[in-house]
């Protein structure tokens, strides 16, 4: 069995239990603020779990209070352009973009600039009625530098993430909603509740077809119609030679729970 320790200061975590892990972003004096030994922490975390079989989906949460208030800027204030073109955060952020197991975020209070950012990097969005989304980089003179512009932008069009980027205004949980930022809102405290109800959801079904499944929908985002969908039917032909497609074709035949093996 693997087991996951991680610096307290900086992240919780528990599990995996029933193919969940949960992972709790953990500065609330600094108001979860994404500082670089945490995106380093997160991160080992999660090239843990892509080799752990256990895991099968990951919870992440800043907890019930806040989701993360942006990047840590006594530490953004100490460099220099030098230092900012050669920092590791892009890397960071780009091993959790390949993070190939499903993720759900659920949050609650502010989740601005780079923790905005570092929650869309999450698979589904569950949010809390007091959460609030915002790229206010704007203000300290800045522009949203892991993904804010390209990330949102497709994630609510242009129009309302111009407005975020520009004007540095927050969206709350209802625009959020309606903007396709957000898969649903919650009460604040079924927000993590339901968060972990859709990952075990997701843990209990076929492991090979939910990561196909999550490489296919993220086609969507970086490639033409043609080549997004040459890629799903690679990935439909692919699942095609698994025992978990034979499975899941008897199981439903013979009206019974699947017994996935992950092979």
């Amino acid at each position: 069995m693997t087991h996951y320790l991680a610096d307290e200061s900086l992240l919780l975590v528990a599990g995996p239990a029933e193919g969940v892990l949960e992972i709790t972003l953990n500065r609330p004096q600094a108001r979860n603020a994404l500082s670089t030994p945490l995106l380093r922490a997160l991160v080992a975390l999660l090239d843990t779990a892509e080799a752990d079989e256990a895991v099968r989906c990951v919870v992440l949460t800043g907890g019930p209070r806040i989701f993360a208030a942006g990047a840590d800027l006594a530490e953004m204030a100490a460099k220099d352009m030098q230092a900012v073109l050669l920092e590791e955060r892009p890397r960071l952020f780009a091993a959790v973009a390949r993070f190939p197991k499903p993720v759900v975020a659920a949050i609650c209070g502010y989740a601005l600039g780079g923790g905005c950012e570092l929650a869309m990097h999450a698979d589904i969005l569950i949010a809390g009625e007091s959460a609030q989304f915002g790229q206010p980089e704007i203000n300290l003179g800045i522009i949203p530098g892991a993904g804010g512009t390209q990330r949102l932008t497709r994630a609510v069009g242009k129009s309302v993430a111009m407005k975020l980027v520009l004007a540095g205004e927050f969206l709350g949980t209802r625009e959020a909603l309606a903007a396709g930022l957000v898969a649903e809102v919650t009460a604040d405290d079924a927000c993590l509740p339901r968060a972990r109800e859709l990952a075990h959801k997701i843990a209990s079904k076929a492991p090979l077809a939910v990561r196909l499944a999550k490489e296919s929908v993220l086609q969507a985002f970086e490639t033409p119609l043609t080549t997004g969908l040459m890629t799903e039917r690679r990935n439909f032909v692919l699942l095609a030679g698994t025992e978990d497609r034979r499975e899941g074709i008897d199981a439903f035949l013979e009206k019974r729970t699947p017994h996935w093996k992950g092979r």
